[in-house]
């Protein structure tokens, strides 16, 4: 059987649903709730009941 002597490389998409994308986004969705959180307690309010 040949083989090919070049095997190409893939190139990532950069955009459209694929793993690496959804894992940025979900990083970024826990950077946010964090920061919400953090800016809560900052501020004196509650995170579910604001006083």
């Amino acid at each position: 059987m040949l083989e090919p002597k070049i095997v190409p490389k893939r190139k990532l998409p950069r955009y459209g649903f694929h793993d690496h994308i959804e894992n940025l986004n979900g990083r970024w969705a826990m950077i946010g709730f964090i920061a919400l959180i953090l800016l809560e307690y900052k501020l004196g309010h509650g995170i579910l009941v604001s006083r």
